[in-house]
């Protein structure tokens, strides 16, 4: 095997941490000596031991002399958890070979540096658009300070994500909602207006079948706080927090009757009558939130797409056709005058889930091809 087989084997064990490492990136480590794989980690949540030492640990005496495969540069600096690069030096291995460098403006190349002048061989760069793709969330936020974003929707082929009466259940089938699920776990907050709130009642959290999945901080739009009291997200037993986002001339009694609920009550700027969404995402990258998934409904999308908050869009269609103009839109209020002025999608993808079609594509991010 060579250097690629190994890194991608890395990146797979860095995988098994989504959804567990945030504010932390993922990353997985291999030990290979002769030829052989004699140790394997990954970092499995924030404040644990990171990857290369739980690879390290596994390798035992083994490590001496090895190839250490890891899927971001090693730390050298400590944190919640000793440098990284003590422990390599410490375990006898002689070459590491990194998929890409941490993006941290502050320690970027300074554990492959120190390496290097312990007289460790050191390679940069394998499989690096997969690793930059598998940590995209925590690159954009430890480069500019702002939470990732994912636009998510689910419609009909004809671009309608409820009916006229406002049903939306379910418009795609349970491969796809199941995809969704997965996706709330990995992302550390999700965000819906509260005309969402008020049709659909939804509770915003994580239900997966096969591991606990984590909620994510559930982040409401609600410029007048007109919240119903009894709204399910008020009434939920999650460790995850619920925050709402309103005007400053908001109901004084109504926040504080809200606020006797758990959930937190914030004050955030208004443009025209809603949520600024772009001056909202330095409030939330204050509260620690380090990505969004934004699932509606139709304006509190579009105003995400037209401020250009976006960084990716995830949008499912199911093989049903409303066949009429008076259902709900995946987007209201007005779009481009002219097809040159749409907004272009980089790096699609296209998957099948059960009957339904996932496509996915990146605005923001400048993204490498895998």
């Amino acid at each position: 095997m060579d250097d690629n087989s190994f890194m991608q084997m890395a990146l797979d064990l860095a995988e098994k941490g989504r959804g567990f490492t945030s504010p932390n990136p993922m990353v997985g480590a291999v030990v290979v000596n002769r030829g052989e794989v004699v140790g394997r980690g990954y970092h499995q949540a924030a404040g644990t031991p990171h990857a290369e030492v739980h690879a390290i640990d596994d390798a035992g005496p083994k490590a001496q002399g090895a190839t250490l495969y890891v899927t971001l540069e090693p730390c050298n600096h400590t944190g919640r958890t000793p440098p990284c690069t003590e422990k390599i030096l410490a375990s006898g291995i002689n070459r590491v070979v990194m998929a890409m460098e941490d993006p941290n403006p502050g320690v970027r190349g300074g554990g492959g540096e120190f390496l290097v002048s312990q007289g460790v061989s050191v390679v940069r760069g394998v499989c690096e658009a997969r690793a930059r793709r598998l940590n995209e969330v925590f690159v954009k936020y430890i480069t500019s300070g702002l939470p990732f974003v994912v636009v998510k929707c689910a419609a009909t082929l004809d671009g309608r994500i409820a009916t006229r009466t406002g049903d939306s259940r379910w418009v795609t089938g349970e491969a796809a909602r199941r995809r969704v699920h997965r996706m709330r776990h990995a992302l550390d907050a999700i965000l819906v207006g509260v005309g969402t709130v008020i049709s659909d009642d939804p509770s915003l959290t994580t239900r997966l079948p096969d591991i606990k999945g984590r909620d994510p901080v559930r982040v409401i739009l609600d410029t007048r706080l007109s919240i119903p009291e009894n709204a399910r997200v008020l009434r939920l037993d999650s460790s995850a927090e619920t925050l709402i986002f309103c005007g400053d001339q908001a109901s004084a009694d109504k926040r504080r009757l809200i606020q006797k609920s758990g959930a937190r009550v914030l004050t955030a700027p208004v443009s025209h009558g809603r949520i600024n969404v772009k001056a909202l995402m330095p409030l939330l990258a204050e509260a620690g939130i380090t990505s969004v998934l934004i699932e509606g409904g139709s304006r509190v999308i579009a105003s995400a797409l037209a401020a250009g908050v976006a960084d990716k869009v995830s949008f499912f269609y199911a093989p049903k056709i409303l066949g009429g103009d008076d259902g709900v839109p995946v987007c209201r209020g007005p779009g481009a005058g002219l097809m040159s002025d749409c907004l272009q999608l980089r790096h699609t993808r296209v998957e099948r889930l059960g009957d339904d079609i996932l496509i996915e594509g990146y605005l923001n991010q400048n993204q490498e091809e895998d």
